[in-house]
């Protein structure tokens, strides 16, 4: 994607103390944290080189894409139409309650529901508007990439009878990327945390839907 996108072309989903814009590309561009006036930890809406991204589409296949909400909620879910098949991304962020916490999660929710298609995880985040450096490391069940005072989770989500199919997987200085192929009926994910009191560790579908209905 050579150009900005409009803001007309974000969802937004949130916690009540912080929120995430995505793009119907499934780029994930404005995100502050751990509130809505922190500094942001993605933020290549205004700067795509060095601001930040996380972003989860179709890859090598020409797609439409639209957005909607489930009814009645902040959940957004951006559908994928390809000649291949349909896959929808879900996004949402479990509600953190009604006092100030750094810790916050973004779930990212992968399925096909016809057809085959190969999707691109790419996360790369820019602390503090893309002005400071962070580490990245990597664990048997996830990574982290820690900036100046503020740490950045991501956990697998996995059916266990149904592995996505991995093509590929590349860790940089910069990020992650992970490009992956699921078929008709598949599902998987990521949850993304802030300040996680914990080591990186695989979700259960369960897990998810739980945090669904918080």
């Amino acid at each position: 994607m050579d150009s900005y996108p409009a803001v007309e072309d974000h969802g937004l989903t949130g916690d009540l103390q912080t929120a995430a814009l995505i793009t119907k590309d499934g780029m994930l561009d404005w995100f502050c944290a751990p509130r809505f006036d922190s500094p942001s930890v993605f933020g290549g809406l205004l700067d795509r080189r060095r601001g930040g991204y996380f972003q989860v589409t179709p890859d090598g296949v020409a797609y439409t894409s639209k957005q909607l909400y489930l009814p009645g909620t902040p959940i957004l879910i951006t559908r994928f139409l390809s000649a291949d098949g349909v896959g929808e991304l879900v996004d949402f962020m479990p509600v953190a309650g009604d006092r100030a916490t750094d810790h916050h999660r973004l779930v990212r929710m992968l399925r096909v529901v016809r057809g085959t298609m190969r999707f691109r995880v790419d996360c790369r985040p820019g602390f503090n508007y893309g002005r400071d450096r962070h580490e990245l490391e990597v664990h048997p069940n996830g990574t982290v990439f820690r900036g100046p005072g503020l740490s950045l989770t991501l956990n697998p989500v996995r059916y266990a009878d149904r592995l996505a199919e991995t093509h590929e997987r590349r860790e940089t200085e910069e990020g992650v990327c992970v490009v992956v192929t699921l078929r008709e009926g598949e599902a998987g994910g990521v949850v993304l945390e802030t300040q996680s009191p914990q080591p990186p560790r695989t979700y259960s579908p369960e897990e998810t839907r739980d945090l669904l209905e918080q």
